[in-house]
């Protein structure tokens, strides 16, 4: 009886795994036939070896985990971005496009075989525990990631809301692994917050692209330019580990009056262009987008497709350089296939695979000291001298009557890029006023 129940089970495996893989390794019926002979072949091959699993393997086996696992090792030998999911784990994700999961906020690749952090998502317990872009899990819960997917990590790594997981990470430049305890919370994924600069320059962060991040940013550039004349605008996408190509295009199309988006091209070479429509309001402030190795995917295409216009200065490191579109398909009994289907170029033809956007002006982040005491000045100055007369110049405004709170004087001072950035456009400007001036004369 158990002969016949396991010889049923194969046949049905074998028929599974058939109607499973007929639709990835054939994209027409004439390529079917060409390669007919060799895919039954390896058919037969797999077949060989799940009835040897089922006769001679040491203990029972669970046929599901069975398929899966084959599914699991197919799509595995593709690329680091392509993966299967079981219905639990294709929930999970929809769930996350949506917005909010409970968790500790870190987009995660493989790199170099390695599991590794595309960039922390701000304000979530990663960042403010300090794990970086860049840094590689080698363990979670004292368990090694060594040939783990990500899927399988994601799933070790989040949790219910108040609990606990430990990390180890390995970072460049330390000799030895970092341990990060970091308390599980709901991550919910505002992915647009703006606020107001020095000299009327505006500053919009964007975390990562969601369903309705197009939205959001429409709602705040609104916002910001109906209460102040901008003279000029920071886009950050610094540790956007990206999201949805549809908002990227709605992002950039925000800026845009004319010219390309994003071409993407798939494998049977067509193209599908994003073109940029034409704006109710033309935005004619300058520009500044923040980038670093953290920007990754959507990011990088709003970053590309900015700087080929020639609608933006990309300031900042060279972006994380992934130039390949995923799709994401529901199978028959709940789980998802997420597969590279596509690989896109900014409007110049430019691939970005591996190599990244690169800014225009390239500055470091240096992370902030802390602040020396102030010293008292060696040199005497006429402010110094007992009795002397007081001058009669205007004392600057006070930052709170220019609407900039301390909290973002703070963040400046910490944040050299930010800082860098904010000169340029300031410079920006008055050479635009000077030479407007000189026009007029």
């Amino acid at each position: 009886m158990l002969r016949t129940r396991r010889s049923h089970f194969c046949y049905k495996a074998i028929v599974f795994i058939w109607v499973v893989f007929f639709p990835l390794i054939s994209s027409s019926y004439h390529d079917v036939l060409a390669g007919t002979e060799e895919v039954y072949k390896n058919i037969e091959v797999f077949s060989e070896v799940l009835r040897k699993i089922e006769k001679s393997y040491v203990e029972d086996t669970d046929p599901k985990e069975l398929i899966y696992g084959a599914i699991k090792g197919l799509v595995g030998t593709l690329d680091p971005h392509s993966f299967f999911m079981s219905p639990e784990e294709y929930k999970e994700l929809m769930i996350e496009t949506k917005g909010s999961f409970s968790g500790v906020g870190i987009e995660l690749t493989i790199r170099n075989s390695v599991l590794t952090v595309v960039s922390p998502i701000e304000g979530t317990p990663a960042f403010e525990a300090g794990i970086k872009a860049g840094d590689q899990i080698v363990m979670i819960e004292g368990e090694s990631t060594k040939d783990s997917s990500i899927m399988e990590a994601v799933k070790l790594i989040r949790g219910p809301k108040g609990s606990k997981v430990k990390l180890t990470i390995r970072r460049e430049g330390t000799e030895k692994p970092i341990d990060f305890v970091i308390t599980r919370d709901v991550i919910p994924i505002k992915s647009v917050r703006s606020s107001f600069l020095p000299f009327n320059i505006g500053y919009i962060r964007i975390s990562n692209f969601q369903s309705d991040t197009g939205e959001e940013l429409s709602e705040a550039l609104e916002g910001m330019e109906k209460e102040k004349k901008l003279e000029g605008l920071i886009l950050d996408l610094r540790n956007n580990p990206g999201g949805l190509l549809s908002q990227a295009v709605e992002v950039a199309d925000e800026f845009l009056d004319s010219g390309m988006i994003v071409s993407i091209k798939s494998r049977d070479k067509k193209e599908e262009k994003s073109v940029a429509h034409k704006n109710k309001k033309s935005r004619m402030y300058p520009m500044i987008v923040l980038v670093n190795e953290g920007s990754a995917s959507a990011a990088e295409i709003v970053a590309g497709a900015l700087q080929d216009n020639k609608k933006a200065l990309v300031l900042g490191a060279a972006t994380f350089g992934k130039g390949s579109v995923q799709t994401l398909f529901p199978l028959s009994d709940g789980s998802g296939l997420r597969l590279t289907t596509a690989v896109y170029f900014t409007p110049s033809g430019r691939s970005i695979q591996a190599s990244g956007i690169q800014p225009d002006i390239k500055v470091a982040f240096i992370p902030p000291k802390e602040k020396p005491k102030a010293k008292k000045p060696s040199a005497v100055r006429e402010s110094d001298l007992e009795g002397h007369i007081e001058g009669k110049t205007p004392e600057p405004k006070k930052e709170e009557e220019e609407g900039i709170s301390p909290d973002v004087r703070e963040r400046i001072d910490n944040d050299n890029q930010l800082s860098r950035a904010i000169q340029i456009l300031q410079s920006w400007n008055i050479l635009s006023h000077m030479e407007s001036q000189q026009t007029q004369e």
